[in-house]
């Protein structure tokens, strides 16, 4: 079961020899920065306010300071925030320097759309290969990436290492794989099959279970509140032109 609470190494300007609580939702906020902060440096921009960014990422100059915070702060005031140095630790925080190399078991579209994906790449991860059962994909070669045959899963873990799984197989299939690779050594999953698994399944496991559609349907929500919202003002106004109607008087 994933724990309520998040450490990170992490002391005052940016010193990670210590370990520091930061709440979950903090953690879920620091690809944002992240994205922004990459993109800041291609407009080539050397330093940045909390309240320039807090416009940037739509959340208040005050949620940035208290997020940072909990890292050390990395800013000065009067200066801003140094952004390559920024930058700089939110990638040693997410551990973008580590290099993360994981498979992807499941060529179907997903997985094969995946693996072309230059995400992986960005953040310094490497798919060092795809799995699958359908004799139509094995051999093939996507994105640079070899299809193997699941028969292959074991003999190539055991010769190369690989630190996650990325799980796009048919959701009545997820459980037994993910069992499969776990008795592997492979304990981290980016979860896209629609079948929530459990970080509870064994003991030091990583489980990050995506959704797609909850994201589509939240999506639709706020589509059909503000087609609601629309039909209800245009009833106001209709009301509001209409004259009540009154009975001459004699």
């Amino acid at each position: 079961m994933r724990s309520e609470n998040s450490w990170v190494s992490g002391s005052e300007q940016g010193d990670f020899s210590e370990k520091t609580y930061v709440s979950p939702a903090v953690i879920r906020r620091l690809p944002r920065y992240f994205r922004y902060l990459r993109e800041l440096i291609r407009q080539g921009k050397m330093r940045i306010s909390s309240g320039e960014l807090a416009a940037m990422m739509d959340v208040t100059a005050s949620q940035i300071r208290q997020d940072l915070n909990c890292f050390g702060g990395f800013g000065q005031q009067g200066y801003g925030y140094n952004v390559q140095y920024l930058y700089a630790k939110i990638c040693e925080l997410l551990g973008v320097q580590v290099g993360i190399r994981g498979i992807i078991v499941g060529a179907g579209d997903l997985g094969r759309a995946l693996v072309r994906s230059p995400m992986f790449e960005k953040r310094n991860m490497e798919i060092v290969s795809l799995f699958d059962i359908d004799p139509k994909q094995i051999g093939r070669v996507v994105g640079g990436v070899k299809v193997r045959d699941m028969a292959e899963l074991e003999d190539f873990c055991s010769r190369t290492h690989v630190d996650m799984a990325v799980l796009t197989v048919p959701k009545n299939q997820a459980a037994e794989v993910a069992g499969q690779l776990m008795r592997l050594g492979i304990t981290a999953f980016w979860n896209f099959t629609g079948k929530e698994l459990s970080e509870s399944e064994a003991e030091g496991v990583i489980m990050e279970n995506v959704h797609l559609g909850d994201s589509l349907m939240i999506l639709n929500y706020r589509l059909c509140q503000r087609t609601l919202g629309e039909e209800n003002e245009k009833k106001k106004k209709g009301r509001s032109t209409r004259s009540p109607s009154r009975k001459r008087q004699i």
